[in-house]
């Protein structure tokens, strides 16, 4: 019976990195393979080396540019778990469908809270939440230790849980 990967969302921002050693580590526990996607468009890509004014370059190259940098962006927290067999893949495409998509052959999808183009203050970014309402599988939601993770308490309830806390 094949074994499913734990799929995790990577866009290079500090949130994705927390999901990435989260999956990394379930990876490990499981004995379970971690596939690293990184879903983008041209707009969102890094140039091809042989961009230049004027050229663009067929979309194959900026796949290979999304990936060199995917995978340098990844490699030091890959490199804490050496046990754990990576997958890289950067599908051409909008990142919810890309991971909902992905969902399909997957053991369970790690994604951050938010991503790279997250608002600050959001508790839940717009490609988590669609993951999470369609995928699947299971996904799991992960959470910075530190910084902005949501918006300002200020509702009365909020505020009388941290009251009670």
């Amino acid at each position: 019976m094949e074994q499913l990967p734990i799929t995790v969302g990577f866009d290079g921002s500090e949130f994705s990195k927390t999901a990435l050693r989260k999956g990394l580590q379930m990876g490990r526990r499981l004995a379970l393979p971690v596939r690293v996607i990184r879903a983008w468009s041209i707009s969102n890509a890094p140039r091809p080396a042989n961009w230049s004014k004027g050229y663009v370059p067929p979309i194959e190259e900026f796949a290979e540019a999304v990936l060199a940098q995917v995978k340098e962006q990844t490699a030091a927290i890959i490199a804490e778990f050496p046990e754990v067999e990576v997958i890289f893949s950067v599908p051409h495409g909008a990142a919810g469908r890309e991971l909902i998509r992905a969902s399909e052959t997957s053991e369970m999808i790690v994604v951050g809270t938010r991503g790279s183009g997250g608002f600050s203050g959001l508790l839940l970014g717009s490609v988590s939440d669609q993951v999470v309402g369609h995928a699947s599988c299971d996904v799991l939601v992960t959470r910075k230790l530190s910084g902005d993770q949501a918006p300002p308490r200020t509702l009365t309830l909020d505020a009388s849980i941290e009251d009670d806390v």
